[in-house]
């Protein structure tokens, strides 16, 4: 009797032994997917809170599984954020820096000192000087553009689906001039909102900025001195156009390298520098966050500068009072992902690319700038609709538009979420619509149809 219970206990143990080595084999295999998860909670809650002032940043986050296993808590000084999955598993904590927003995984270095010139008296006084929308009145709508307004936010909807397309602000600028503004409840127009990957086609700007002024070159290459292959060809153009042929998956999944970039990573660029090459640079057009969060430490080397860069060259000389740019843990500002801005701060950015980088009497992007950036060039294999440098375009290389509706010479920034902010030169109108619509696909937005409606109405 005592030899079989002996058995039995033993048999028990070995199933224990068995059923723990699972669970922690099952734990670390999904460790990456509840990093994504926990990074992205931490760094969403520090951030609508300390940037945006909002006090429900549950509201930001989308359908997911693990949501309501996810458990967030803040310091008691309010200097960071921890999530986890039940209060133990794969936590990740967000660092509120001040001028600088939220760092994921750890404080950044050099980047807690308050920044001359995006300080409170700043934006209150300096920025409305070189920024007309930041205090201009609102606008008084004509009813056609009203209704245009109305649609965005999808009055015409039942209640659910209203909510689904998730508009909470729209900008509408034409000939420079403040025509059309609205925001969903809760925002207002010194709400800060996350452009998301609508940063990339800012990051084409700063780029254009230390080209005028000698610091960067489009055809500079051997950008990293670990790149003794092929990757030592690639150029600054081609992070930009997305040709770089580096290995990348945008994929937000288990162990992809976005969600690794973005949640595990807090030196973004050399992780990516890492990648191996799967094209020869300039041969395959696949979109890339990676991509531009290697341009940017580039930028930041050439420069000699830090996560001020972007601050210093376009948000305090284009007046933009709300933007907040955040950098990885290294301190190279986010270039993929994480702007910041008001939704007429965002027109403020389209309006400065309408006009070809000509602001408060001064020419800060070479002439040719817009242009070139906004041209889709010929590539032998693309995954994508046409892409230029950092702006997606309505005409493709090959003469076919995108958009048939809309002119030719459109070009738009895009962002995660339906973030947008549309530029048309040719009728002088920029369109930002800002929001939060997961389950909503792109061309359900309505955003090209109001582009279309105040295109129109420029007529």
């Amino acid at each position: 009797m005592r030899r079989r219970r002996r058995l039995i206990v033993r048999i028990l143990l070995g199933l224990l032994a068995v059923i723990l080595i699972a669970l922690v084999g099952g734990y670390l295999y999904a460790k990456p997917l509840l990093l994504t998860g926990t990074g992205y909670a931490a760094h969403n809650a520090c951030a609508v809170k300390g940037i945006a002032g909002r006090s429900n940043p549950d509201t930001d986050l989308p359908p997911n599984p693990l949501v309501p296993y996810l458990r967030t808590s803040d310091a008691t000084d309010s200097s960071s954020v921890t999530t986890t999955v039940l209060g133990v598993l794969a936590g990740q904590t967000a660092y509120f820096t001040g001028d600088y927003g939220c760092t994921l995984g750890e404080q950044p270095t050099a980047t807690t000192a308050a920044l001359p010139g995006t300080n409170d008296e700043w934006r209150r006084t300096q920025a409305a000087q070189k920024n007309p929308y930041l205090a201009a009145p609102a606008p008084t709508m004509s009813g056609e553009v009203t209704a245009a307004l109305a649609r965005a936010f999808g009055n015409d909807l039942p209640a659910a689906q209203q909510q689904a397309l998730g508009t909470r602000g729209i900008v509408v600028l034409v000939d420079g001039h403040l025509v059309a503004e609205r925001y969903a409840p809760g925002f207002t127009a010194t709400t800060p909102q996350l452009g998301w990957s609508m940063s990339k086609s800012v990051a084409n700007l700063l780029t254009g900025r230390l080209v005028q002024q000698g610091k960067v070159a489009l055809t500079d290459a051997k950008l990293r001195p670990e790149w003794t292959d092929n990757r030592s060809t690639i150029t600054v153009d081609q992070l930009m156009r997305m040709t770089s042929g580096l290995q990348w998956d945008e994929t937000y999944d288990l162990g992809t390298t976005i969600t690794r970039m973005l949640y595990m990573e807090p030196d973004m660029a050399a992780y990516v520098a890492g990648l191996p090459a799967e094209h020869a640079p300039g041969t395959y057009l696949e979109y890339s966050s990676g991509s531009t969060n290697l341009l940017c430490s580039v930028l930041r080397a050439k420069a000699g500068a830090g996560p001020e860069l972007p601050y210093t060259q376009l948000i305090v000389p284009l007046g933009l009072g709300s933007a907040v740019w955040e950098p990885d843990g290294l301190g190279t500002p986010v270039c993929s992902s994480y702007l910041w801005a008001t939704p007429r701060d965002w027109a403020t950015i389209g309006q400065f690319a309408l006009q070809n980088g000509a602001w408060g009497g001064e020419q800060l992007l070479p002439t040719d700038w817009m242009a070139t950036s906004t041209t889709a060039q010929p590539v032998a294999q693309s995954e994508e609709k046409p892409y230029a440098a950092g702006w997606w375009v309505n005409k493709g290389a090959d003469g076919s538009l995108v958009e048939p509706s809309l002119p030719a010479d459109t070009y738009w920034a895009s962002g995660h979420d339906g973030q947008r902010l549309y530029v048309v030169p040719s009728a002088g109108v920029v369109v930002a619509r800002l929001g939060f619509s997961p389950s909503v696909d792109a061309a359900d937005l309505r955003v090209v149809d109001l582009v279309r409606a105040m295109v129109n109405a420029a007529e």
